[in-house]
């Protein structure tokens, strides 16, 4: 789910970091790392680059099934998961940095109407046409801006799952998910639907606890929610928090602190 931004997407403006052409990608900042150099325990199922997202295709710009954030809020999820281990669960990452190309991807799928593959599991009581004006789908994203992450927990140690074992009762409705070890939070990952607003009165009793067991450890170390996505958190103060960058989700993105100083803030 992708909730529409206050102001336009302003991307890089150096030299460097806007150059594209098709044997060289734009370069992230020094102030990104990839998730796993800072806390390799916590789980990564990086979706959108698989066919396991509510396009079923892979999103253009990822390359490479990799959690790039700000290193002020990798810091961050690794305190929260320090704490969630000691209660037996773990942090999984479903998406943190998203690039512009990813994003402009989004609008063109939602632009083509006769696209409905993965309706069952991610939108069945929204028609496709009311995903612009219902905030679904946006030009922009704060997940571009690298300190956004999506995420859910799961029981530590981990536990074995199977296909279907998760299928979620929503009132009436029941949504058949893929393969997916999250615990039960009362709907999957970008579930296009009001039941995956936080504190929907629908979501009660443990589906209402373990989301708030997420959002406390997520709030205790300095990420912000929003009202409409349980699984979504900004760390704040942001570091970039007026660029939306478009560097490709690889490893060949992150640059060595030490052989570029530190982007200057304006």
């Amino acid at each position: 789910m992708h909730i529409s931004e206050p102001h336009t997407c302003a991307l890089p403006t150096s030299p460097e970091d806007a150059t594209k052409s098709p044997d060289r990608d734009p370069v992230a900042p020094p102030e990104f790392v990839a998730l796993e150099s800072v806390d390799p325990t916590i789980i990564q199922e990086m979706r959108y680059i698989t066919h396991h997202n509510f396009i079923g295709d892979v999103i253009d710009g990822y390359q490479e099934p990799l959690c790039i954030l700000t290193k002020p809020a990798a810091e961050a999820l690794k305190k929260a998961q320090r704490s969630l281990l000691q209660k037996g669960y773990s942090l999984k990452v479903y998406d943190g940095y998203r690039p512009q190309r990813a994003v402009d991807h989004f609008v063109r799928w939602a632009e083509d109407l006769n696209d409905t593959r993965m309706r069952d599991e991610y939108y069945p009581r929204v028609d496709k046409s009311r995903l612009f004006k219902d905030g679904y789908i946006a030009a922009c994203s704060g997940h571009s801006r690298g300190s956004t992450v999506d995420l859910t927990l799961v029981k530590w140690p981990r536990e074995e799952c199977v296909p279907g074992d998760i299928s979620m009762e929503h009132t009436k409705l029941k949504q058949e998910t893929f393969l997916d070890d999250s615990i039960d939070m009362g709907t999957g990952f970008d579930f296009f639907d009001t039941l995956s607003w936080p504190d929907d009165p629908r979501i009660v009793g443990k589906q209402k606890e373990n989301r708030e067991l997420l959002r406390d450890a997520l709030v205790e170390v300095g990420f912000v929610g929003i009202r409409t996505e349980w699984w979504h958190f900004t760390h704040q103060p942001e570091l970039f928090p007026e660029t939306f960058f478009d560097f490709p989700v690889a490893r060949k993105s992150l640059r060595k602190n030490h052989d570029h100083p530190p982007t200057p803030k304006l």
